[in-house]
């Protein structure tokens, strides 16, 4: 058992997603950072999509109730047992009754926390983890909670510490025409791929909101709801873009002028409120000038 003594600002249960749920509905959900979970999980033991704890911004304080084996991957943040500094990305020893504290993180947004055997609320729709969209998954955790841990199974990996990539101050997402790229003009397709946009203060696990130079569409009259996938990139009435991410409607009506490489979505998932943030698109795009 693991008790929250200090939520922080946002802190979750994710693993990587429910799959095959979008004719109910239903999106993937799942970590924001999918590497850095799997990364976590593999430090401690676990298969990588064992569910962890995804924390927004650090904050994060623990009690453990046994004997523990956790690690921290992502946005690399201070690590104190006990008020003693640890190294994150590197398996850790918490014992019966000691504190695990978080910080703030010096880049980047989500840090994940996983414990050997994982966390084991009850799957729905064959996940653990928290939809913040739908309310599907175990709720938010607050301070007070207390969360059920699995049975370890399997060998402990013998290292140490491990190195993980960084975040450039100004992060590159690659993209691929979707499917309304033709209804905005030649000009702002390429204002898409050469400008630099900010973050906003509106980032979240259901999506990035960007500012930057408006994109001008070809095409005024409405659109029908149709579906979305994760890394989508729709253009509301502002011609502002929006990256849909983990926790997105699975259906808009706005068009989406591109979708960002899933290789990227953990870039997405870890840039903060005024990053920088470029698109390359990786395809030809042919169409109506």
């Amino acid at each position: 058992m693991l008790e929250i003594l200090r939520a922080g600002a946002l802190t979750t249960v994710q693993d990587l997603g429910r799959i095959g749920s979008a004719y109910l509905g239903v999106g993937r959900s799942g970590a924001l950072d999918r590497p850095s979970l799997r990364l976590a999980n593999r430090l401690v033991g676990n298969p990588e999509d064992a569910a962890g704890l995804e924390v927004t911004f650090g904050g994060l304080a623990v009690r453990a109730g046994c004997d523990l084996l956790l690690a921290t991957a992502g946005a690399p943040t201070p690590v104190h047992i006990d008020g003693r500094a640890h190294d994150a990305c590197a398996p850790l020893h918490l014992r019966a009754g000691q504190v695990l504290e978080l910080g703030r993180p010096d880049c980047g947004v989500r840090t994940y926390v996983a414990i050997r055997g994982g966390i084991d609320v009850p799957p729905v729709l064959g996940s653990r983890a928290t939809d913040l969209l739908s309310g599907i998954g175990p709720a938010r955790l607050g301070d007070g909670d207390r969360i059920p841990l699995g049975t370890p199974n399997g060998p402990i990996p013998g290292v140490d510490h491990v190195a993980q990539r960084s975040l450039p101050p100004v992060v590159e997402l690659r993209v691929v025409p979707g499917p309304r790229a033709d209804w905005f003009t030649a000009a702002a397709r390429r204002t898409f791929g050469e400008t630099t946009y900010a973050v906003t203060a509106h980032a979240d696990r259901i999506g990035v909101r960007l500012t930057g130079p408006a994109l001008e569409r070809s095409r005024t009259e409405e659109l029908l709801s149709e579906g979305l996938v994760e890394g989508a990139v729709q253009v509301p009435a502002d011609g502002q873009p929006l990256i849909f991410l983990a926790d997105h409607p699975v259906t808009g009506g706005y068009p989406v002028i591109a979708v960002v490489h899933p290789d990227d979505l953990p870039y997405a998932g870890q840039v903060r409120p005024g990053q920088s943030v470029r698109f390359r698109w990786q395809a030809p795009i042919s169409v109506p000038q």
